[in-house]
């Protein structure tokens, strides 16, 4: 057997690491898995928020308390460990109110006279919309700064790739929309008689201003969720054909947002260990033959990378003394 590196003593080599995103397939644990991530962080003496960018949340369910549009709330039983469920609905509202406002003075000062609506209304009903609210809640959460470690329970694929996205599409489109109000403002100044009282409003235009702090804000963000120093994402799967390839083009993309990888954690697997197989069913026999294909396959894969194999427990993992159990299974590195 060839011992691998743990989750822990990968924590342990990073010193800064601050923002710990996990992702997967839909189904393969991750809110359990980064319950767990955050259970060792806490205990490990870090003050640690676990939140979720789920638009359908687990949170309390994981942890079997109500954290659902409470904001950071702490968890019972636990030092150190907080949780966070955002409440989607809210979030999207206060985007689109925000979205308004911004629509409204662009309009304003392009003396451009048509109202907002049909604006809002095609931005809105974008399919990446709620990701953009979401991602912009996300780094609030994260440029505050109010604890030591944050830990993301990330949606599926698809929703995640579109979220982590956001800072690329934000960059190039504030780049163009500064660039093109600055552009607008010179030639006001150009042809103007009165270039003093011009140039006065010119400096304190609220369009230019407003983008070019959101322009900071993602700037920012970029450079967070771009340090392999303080930032790496997980990947979560099963012993299972469908989960690991969804995993090979996982690492794929995000690599591509240039986002620091940390390992894969692979969960739910039966600890043949515990069982006599010479006299076990043969369904028995044969679902742990196909695990132990599998998780060869997940080594020759990811070699070196795979951090942790998490017992599949044998009941529903619900309650922070469940999810304490298998946050020690992150302490020991995974055998391949």
């Amino acid at each position: 057997m060839n011992v691998g590196f743990s989750f822990k003593e990968f924590i342990s080599s990073k010193p800064g690491l601050k923002y710990l995103f996990f992702g997967g397939k839909g189904g393969v644990g991750k809110t359990v898995v980064s319950s767990a991530a955050a259970c060792l962080l806490s205990e490990l003496g870090f003050k640690t928020l676990i939140g979720s960018t789920n638009p359908v949340h687990s949170l309390s369910s994981a942890f079997d308390q109500d954290f659902w549009g409470k904001g950071i709330t702490p968890i019972k039983g636990a030092k150190n460990l907080y949780a966070l469920e955002i409440d989607v609905s809210k979030t999207v509202g206060r985007y689109k109110d925000d979205l308004v406002d911004k629509i409204s003075m662009f309009l304003k000062y392009a003396d451009i006279p048509i109202k907002p609506g049909p604006f809002v209304e095609v931005a809105t009903t974008n399919p990446a919309f709620e990701e953009a609210a979401m991602f912009d809640d996300m780094i609030d959460v994260m440029l505050k700064g109010e604890f030591d470690v944050y830990v993301f329970d990330t949606a599926p694929v698809a929703h995640t790739y579109r979220l982590l996205g956001m800072s690329k599409v934000y960059e190039a489109w504030l780049a163009k929309m500064i660039k093109s109000r600055q552009e607008a403002l010179s030639l006001r100044l150009k042809l103007s008689f009165r270039k003093e009282k011009v140039a006065k409003e010119i400096a304190e235009d609220p369009l230019l201003k407003s983008a070019i702090e959101m322009k900071k804000s993602t700037d920012m963000a970029r450079r967070l969720l771009t340090d392999p120093e303080r930032t790496a994402f997980f990947f979560v799967t099963l012993p299972l054909a469908l989960p690991i390839a969804v995993v090979e083009r996982f690492v794929t993309w995000v690599k591509a947002f240039n986002i620091p990888t940390g390992g894969v954690i692979v969960n739910c697997v039966v600890p043949k260990e515990k069982f006599d197989l010479e006299k076990a069913s043969p369904y028995l026999v044969h679902k742990i033959e196909e695990q132990e294909h599998y998780l060869k396959v997940i080594h020759e894969k990811f070699p070196g990378e795979v951090l942790a194999h998490l017992p599949l427990m044998e009941t529903e993992v619900r309650g922070l003394e469940m999810i304490a159990h298998l946050a020690e299974a992150l302490k020991h590195p995974s055998r391949a």
